[in-house]
Parts: C-alpha cells; structure tokens; sequence
C-alpha cells in the first residue's frame, strides 16, 4: 500500500514515543496493523519499513491509522487515537459526536465506549451536553439491517450460550447483578458501577487480544450487554442522549458478538427510549428492526417485548387498530415461550407481568381507561420486588383512575407511589416522570382541596408544577 508525505522528518514523532512505551517492535506492530486490517476484510502490506517510514513523517492511507492506534492501545492497554500518533491534521470529532456513529471498526467502537464512559462518569463537565439525536437513528438502522442481511443463519447461535469458563463467566455473574440492582431500585443506583466496570475491566480485556476466539466473540456479547444497560440506566436517571449513545454503540457490539436475542433487545431498548421521548416513527423502526432481528432466534420472550414496543408508538399516536394487532402478536409470542429457562439469559426477567404494565400504558395513552386500570392493577400486584415497575405502573392506575373521573381514587393511587419514591424504594427519574405526567393531567382539577394537598405533598419529589 502506498503512502504520501505529511509532516517534517522528525525523530521524535508520537509514534515512536509510543512503541518505546509499549515496548513494540516496527515489525510486531507492521504485523498486528495488517492482522486488524484483514479482521475488518481489508488486505495491507505493511513491514518493519513501512513503520520507519510512519516515523520519519510518511502518512498512512486509507484505514490504516485506525489499525495502528488499535495495535498500540492494545499494548498500552489504554485507548489512543491516530490524533495522538500523528496520524491526522485535524483532531477527532468530539466523544458527543463519535458515539452516535455506528462505526465498522470495532475497534474504533472500543475506543469510543471507553472515551465516552470516563468522560461521563469522572468529567462530565468536560463531555457538555449530549441530547436525543433522533436524525441518526436511520443510519444505525442502516448499518444494522445491512449486516443482518449478510449473515448466515446457520453460522450464528440463536440463542445466547452459556458462559464459557474464565473471565467471561465472571463478566456475565457481574452482569445478572447490576441487573437485579437495576429492577429493583432503578438505574440511578448503579449507573456508575456499571460504567466503570465496562470501561476498566471489560473493554481492555477486548482490546489486549488475548482471549481464545470463543471466549472474545462471548466477551463481545456481554460487553453490548453492559454497554445497553448503561444505556438504560442513563435513560432512567433522564440522561437520554447518553441512553442513546451507550445503546448505539451497544449495538455495534452486539454485532461482533453475533447474539440476534440481545440484538433485539438493543434495538428495543432504543425503541422505548425514541417513543417515550415522542419520536414515535423512530420507535416503530427500531421496534420492527429488533423483530426482523429476533424473528428466527428461538425466543418467544424476546419477540413478546418487541411486540409491546411495536405497539407503544401507535397508541402514542391514538392508532387503536395497529396497536391492538401488535398486542395481540405480543401475546401469541408470551403464550408460545416454554418458559425462561428455554430462553436466552438476556431476556427470563421478562415475564407476563411485563406485557401487563407495556399494555397499560398503550390503553392509558389510547384513553381506554377501564384495559388501563385492568392491566395497570395487575402490574402493582404482582411486581412486589421490582419497584421500578410497580411505581411506574401505580402512576398508570392512577391516570386511570383520573380518565374515569375519579379523583379521590386517583390522588390515593398518585400518593401510593409518591411515598414508595420518597421512602427511598426506587431510585428512577423515569418513576418521577410517570408522576409528572399524572400530575400534569390534574390541572382542570386545581381547585379541588385533594389536588392542592397532593401538589404540596410532592413538590419535595416531583419539583415545582
């Protein structure tokens, strides 16, 4: 491969500071670049000359600085980027930025998460502010689509395997943890420790190259894993342009892992998020995209929750047909699992309870009130231990109390879950918002001496109205 001119000689060029810190030869890192690059279906040539001549000023075409910075973070076992070698005139485009992309390089995705995580949870001044970027979901879908269009079925498992022995074994026990912290407090209790445990422990391990090929592609998988619930946590501490982030380059993850359950259930991740936030042709597409990646993959409860995705945007848009039909697929796809231990990891805290409480909200947004309480009331009951949910659901109860003109119902239902929030129980900004909403409905009401005392009790919770 050719290269141009770029630079004055110099013999103090950020590359060669680098290899001496890495203690990497011109011809071990000539051999990791064209090794990376053939990964990625490219074919380069480079030699301990070729290095030199990176040394002495000579440029890199193409992708191959992307491949040298690999290499080296590798060795360093901390992320570097081509800026950094040299190897660019213009610096990178902000993390902000770069994490909305769904990039081909997986490696440049590492680096990315891993820039994007310590920002956030050490410098968060210093990454300013990221919002929701509904524009880009097209191109992730894109990208999504077209690798799912290439891949050979019988080549992928279906279903996620169990961990392999070793330090994916580990990741996957830390990963059922933030898990279980995650559904019973909400996701502002443990947002960091799932970030920090990704960015320190997770990704270096990805990029020093060292694990067998079965273990690395399992690695790849319960690092999108990680990566989507940091994304889901951030969503529930009302940080949603990083929720989109963490889950785009989640993705991007998933995809080296090969794991089409978790796939969908990234893509309806995003989906939710989009929907919630009133994007909801964007939810639509992520919903039907996590479908069209789940459809094959052998589990009923993966597909059951896309279904519920699928239904949320056209209640959202008072569309009773089309949500009625996805409602029904999502309780076919329910009645149709063997239970979770015939299913994927990813996807056995789902249960029927959950298509109760998706439901309640498609009646509630739909203004049928009487499915609404119905579903709602069945959620509260039977989610004791998942807080999140059940106060969430008890705010739907309580909106569907108010669509039925039943205030004093209503403000008890609202009160309930206000003291489960102020009890220290649940830790979720989208349980506040729940809240909000319901309290948002009370405004022909201000008058009333129930709605006054209800104002008072959770302006502490909820802020000012």
């Amino acid at each position: 491969m050719s290269e141009h001119a770029g630079g004055p000689l110099t013999t103090s060029h950020p590359l060669a500071t680098a290899l001496a810190e890495a203690g990497c030869s011109h011809a071990a890192l000539a051999r990791r670049v064209n090794g990376l690059a053939a990964r990625q279906g490219l074919v380069m040539h480079y030699d301990k000359a070729s290095v030199t001549r990176w040394i002495q000023g000579k440029h890199p075409r193409g992708r191959a600085p992307e491949f040298i910075a690999a290499a080296l973070s590798e060795r360093l076992n901390r992320p570097i980027s081509p800026f950094a070698l040299g190897f660019t005139t213009e610096p990178e485009p902000p993390v902000g930025t770069r994490s909305l992309l769904y990039r081909e390089d997986v490696a440049a995705t590492l680096h990315t998460l891993a820039e994007l995580g310590s920002l956030d949870i050490s410098r968060r001044s210093l990454l300013g502010p990221v919002p929701f970027v509904a524009a880009t979901a097209a191109d992730t879908q894109r990208h999504w689509l077209l690798w799912l269009g290439e891949l050979d079925d019988s080549a992928v498992p279906h279903l996620a395997a169990a961990a392999d022995q070793g330090p994916v074994e580990a990741v996957h026990f830390m990963i059922w943890m933030f898990d279980e912290m995650d559904n019973r407090h909400g996701g502002s209790q443990v947002r960091s420790a799932i970030i920090h445990y990704l960015t320190s422990e997770v990704i270096p391990m990805l990029q020093q190259h060292r694990l067998p090929e079965r273990q690395r592609t399992q690695l790849f998988g319960a690092a999108a894993k990680l990566a989507a619930t940091a994304g889901w946590c951030s969503y529930d501490s009302a940080e949603y342009g990083l929720a989109q982030r963490y889950m785009t380059q989640a993705l991007r993850l998933c995809q080296q892992g090969g794991d089409q359950v978790l796939g969908g259930q990234i893509c309806a991740g995003l989906s939710h998020l989009a929907t919630n936030l009133g994007h909801h042709s964007e939810g639509v597409a992520f919903a039907r995209m996590g479908l069209v990646t789940a459809k094959h993959a052998g589990s009923p409860l993966g597909l059951m929750r896309l279904y519920l995705m699928a239904a949320r945007g056209p209640a959202a848009r008072n569309d009773p047909k089309n949500t009625a039909t996805a409602l029904r697929a999502a309780e076919s796809a329910w009645e149709s699992s063997r239970g979770p231990t015939h299913e994927s990891p990813w996807v056995r805290y789902l249960d029927h309870h959950y298509l109760e409480a998706e439901a309640a909200h498609c009646f509630r947004d739909l203004g049928d009130a009487k499915q609404a309480e119905a579903h709602a009331t069945a959620s509260v009951h039977a989610n004791g231990e998942r807080a999140r949910r059940k106060g969430i659901s008890q705010a739907v109860l309580a909106t569907a109390h108010l669509q039925q003109n039943r205030l004093d119902q209503a403000v008890d239902a609202a009160e309930t879950a206000l003291a489960w929030l102020g009890g220290g129980v649940v830790h979720s900004e989208r349980s506040v918002q729940a809240l909000r909403d319901f309290r948002a409905r009370l405004e022909p009401h201000r008058s009333e001496p129930v709605v006054q005392h209800f104002d008072r009790q959770a302006r502490s919770a909820l802020g000012a109205a």
